[in-house]
């Protein structure tokens, strides 16, 4: 079995980056400095939710330098891929106004999600029963939280399932950035008006600022 123990120099060096970068509460970062402040983390970092949520939360990104990775589409959000390695992968989602995902899992991965452009809802679900061979599922609605540049989030392991939501209230456009941990390219999605679910292919837009 791989060791994933987390060694003291690697810790110093990566809490060292967020050191520095403490003062982000108030000066935001390029999207270049969050993704290398994100590969010093090592591999136990993403078995957990704490230590990228807290990153997330100390290392807000600089709208401006997120321009060539965001890609709009009246008709549907859009993924637009900006990094990955075999630990993850980070991702701008770009939300008109009145945009909403499906409600979907993680395929049992780490999720964690910062908006440095506008503020978005997360709506979560309680999976009571799935059953994937028969396309049937049981949800009930448990909270709503607003993320904003302020509020980044982590999706509960334990509770994975809900959907992104740009509510027309909001009367604005928004961008999230999502980091996951493993990549992965399919998900489970679900209707729980309808009581149905079922898998589906995962696509970008763009990758790494250029369209697919």
């Amino acid at each position: 079995m791989a060791d994933r123990s987390v060694r003291p120099t690697r810790f110093a060096a990566l809490y060292s980056f967020c050191w520095d970068h403490m003062s982000t509460a108030v000066k935001a970062v390029s999207i270049q400095t969050f993704v290398a402040g994100l590969r010093q983390f090592p591999e136990a970092a993403f078995d957990q939710v704490d230590m990228v949520r807290q990153f997330l939360e100390d290392t807000p990104v600089s709208a401006d330098s997120l321009a060539p990775y965001l890609n709009w589409d009246r008709q549907h959000y859009t993924r637009n891929l900006i990094d990955r390695t075999h630990l993850y992968e980070l991702m701008a989602i770009c939300w008109e106004v009145g945009q909403a995902s499906s409600v979907h899992n993680h395929r049992d991965q780490n999720c964690w999600m910062a908006v440095p452009i506008g503020r978005l809802h997360v709506e979560n679900f309680h999976l009571v029963h799935q059953d994937l061979q028969k396309g049937r599922c049981q949800l009930e609605p448990s909270n709503t939280v607003e993320m904003n540049i302020s509020h980044p989030c982590a999706v509960d392991p334990a509770d994975p399932v809900h959907r992104v939501v740009n509510p027309r209230a909001f009367n604005q456009r928004a961008v999230s950035l999502h980091v996951y941990s493993r990549p992965f390219d399919t998900c489970v999605v679900y209707s729980p008006e309808q009581g149905t679910c079922g898998e589906i292919k995962l696509h970008f837009n763009t990758e790494y600022g250029k369209p697919k």
